[in-house]
């Protein structure tokens, strides 16, 4: 089962965890991750972060990018929720989670997930600093943990 989720409204981490939990007794593993708005950025203290989207084609990259993890590990269930919309610091912006009946592959696809999530998901991001608003590139760091990602492939 997978679950693909973009909304303004703030989700409850236990709802989204017990989609995976109920009637799932052979998965011995889920692992899930939170992201959250951080309120300092390269050095600027961060007010708001607007998220921006395209509704069918963000679902369709996520949904790609879902279909690759469970080809390369053995997850049985996968729930990806991404917010969009003004959201302040410390509020969560995305909640990605896997069931597999062993850790590793949890583990695994989890990151990998979240990895090409801050890669290619096709979403848009403007932070509102005390130096102004800026739009929010992906990291050098995260395209080299997607080039390692790649090689094992």
């Amino acid at each position: 089962m997978r679950w693909v989720s973009i909304q303004k409204e703030d989700f409850v981490v236990q709802k989204e965890y017990e989609k995976l939990c109920s009637g799932n007794a052979q998965d011995g593993a889920i692992v899930f991750f939170v992201g959250r708005v951080r309120d300092v950025n390269e050095g600027d203290d961060v007010y708001t972060m607007t998220l921006e989207h395209y509704p069918g084609m963000t679902e369709k990259a996520l949904h790609q990018i879902i279909d690759r993890a469970c080809a390369q590990w053995q997850l049985t269930r996968v729930n990806v929720v991404h917010r969009v919309g003004t959201l302040a610091p410390s509020d969560q912006i995305v909640f990605v989670a896997v069931s597999s009946p062993h850790r590793h592959d949890s583990f695994d696809g989890a990151q990998y997930i979240m990895d090409y999530l801050k890669t290619e998901a096709p979403f848009w991001k403007k932070e509102h600093t005390d130096q102004g608003a800026r739009w929010v590139s992906s990291r050098d760091s995260d395209s080299e943990i997607v080039k390692q990602w790649q090689s094992k492939e």
